[in-house]
């Protein structure tokens, strides 16, 4: 006899849902916020040297930024036919484990990632991106399915927090290889290049660690978690549009949700800066700022992003808290200020110290604005059980967005500075807390 399913609002199914968190997120701390970066910059010799990739060449950061904004437009094009797919079938479980997998992979190749084979390594790059980002879609669509209304500022403040203790449980243990990489059986040898080249081991094997750890804490998610809403419908052909056919049914909807259209405009703004500065801050801080050594810059870097992490555990829980009392729109226009502030700051500062301070206020406000964003745009939803084209249209505009800032940011950077190319940031920041101005606060405003 099958095991029941878990009812909706349970604790085994909400603990299930956000511990999926603890499994992914050591992608974004590991690969794509911290020794990645270390390690894409040590394969140079000056961090002036540019790149030769596709036929062109370009500044190492404004590589890595085409190929981010190139990803994210390959999961906005890609996740409404995958979502509608997965919605008529009812089996989005699948198509998340897919996406994990597949990210996972990608994790373990760059393993491999060398500047003599700079396009199959950009493959592997693109593979945890696509992976982490695609697999998103589903388990952000999961969320109204498996929590109350007012269950749903919490689980996914939990979410979060679960998963910036659990990819920094990993980097710990990433940095002691990479910094004391003879305790972990790597030959340092005798000479500073043999001890160098212990170190890029170690950050190499570290891209392993990040794609088995995601794959393998993500199976109890996959346990308990139903498949979807409504199984049983056969894929046929037509059902490849079907994902843009709903994206554009959730578009007419939103003509009729002044307040779900209002946000959604809001959030497209700010989350295009907040995402580039979140993808693109430790090669800030790789590139801009006056590290006295090579050691001292790559512990100081990994630090950093512990502060963030560390910090943003509290941040969350503060949103949180904060939604609670002062209202959810209330307080993302807080945050989004505070995000402004800090683009005028990251353009004047150049010790380490100051960098360190703007790692604790960019973790005060990152989880809370990730956080928040979620589960208001979950809020606002009509009543529904086609919760994952909502979520769909949510997270292609959301790469997008992404995609329009990283090519932007790409754009500034390579005709002057990364400093310049925050400072223009705020832009975005300070437009989003117009909109969200002009975001109704009650339901029944909505129509």
């Amino acid at each position: 006899m099958a095991e029941p399913q878990p009812i909706k609002g349970s604790k085994k199914l909400l603990n299930a849902w956000a511990f999926y968190d603890w499994a992914n997120s050591v992608y974004t701390l590991t690969i794509a916020s911290s020794i990645f970066p270390i390690y894409y910059a040590a394969l140079f010799s000056s961090k002036d040297d540019p790149v030769f990739a596709f036929g062109f060449e370009m500044k190492q950061t404004v590589l890595i930024s085409i190929v981010t904004a190139f990803t994210f437009l390959m999961v906005a094009v890609s996740s409404p036919i995958l979502s509608g797919i997965a919605d008529y079938v009812g089996n989005k479980k699948t198509f998340m484990k897919f996406f994990c997998y597949v990210g996972g992979v990608g994790c373990v190749g760059l393993y491999w990632f060398s500047l003599e084979h700079i396009h199959l390594s950009l493959l592997f790059y693109l593979m945890g991106l696509i992976g982490y980002w695609g697999s998103l879609v589903f388990y952000n669509s999961y969320l109204p399915d498996i929590a109350f209304e007012e269950q749903q500022d919490r689980i996914s403040a939990k979410g979060f927090s679960l998963g910036y203790i659990g990819s920094v449980i990993l980097l710990l243990i990433n940095l002691a290889m990479v910094m004391k990489p003879e305790w972990f059986g790597f030959d340092i040898g005798t000479t500073e290049v043999e001890h160098n080249m212990a170190k890029i081991e170690a950050m190499k094997v570290s891209f392993v660690t990040v794609g088995l750890w995601w794959m393998v804490f993500s199976q109890y998610t996959f346990y308990v978690l139903p498949k979807g809403v409504s199984a049983g419908h056969k894929v046929t052909k037509d059902l490849l549009l079907d994902g843009f056919r709903e994206l554009r049914s959730v578009w007419k909807q939103l003509k009729l949700n002044l307040r779900l259209r209002r946000y959604l405009r809001a959030f497209f703004v700010f989350s295009m800066a907040v995402q580039t500065i979140m993808l693109m801050a430790v090669y800030f801080g790789e590139k801009e700022i006056s590290w006295a050594t090579e050691s001292e810059k790559t512990t100081g870097l990994i630090i950093s992003i512990l502060v963030i992490q560390l910090v943003a555990v509290l941040g969350a829980v503060i949103t949180s808290r904060a939604s609670d009392k002062f209202g959810n729109i209330h307080t993302l226009i807080v945050v989004n200020f505070i995000w402004l502030c800090l683009c005028f700051y990251a353009y004047f500062m150049k010790s380490p110290m100051q960098f360190y301070i703007a790692a604790g206020l960019v973790g005060l406000v990152m989880g809370g604005v990730q956080a928040l964003a979620r589960s208001t745009y979950s809020k606002f939803l009509p009543e529904t059980d086609d919760t994952t084209s909502y979520f769909s249209f949510y997270d292609v505009a959301e790469k997008i967005g992404i995609v329009i800032g990283m090519v932007i940011f790409a754009l500034v950077d390579q005709v002057s500075t990364m400093r310049y190319a925050i400072l223009f940031l705020f832009l975005f920041f300070l437009f989003g807390i117009i909109l969200l101005f002009k975001v109704p606060t009650k339901k029944a405003s909505q129509n």
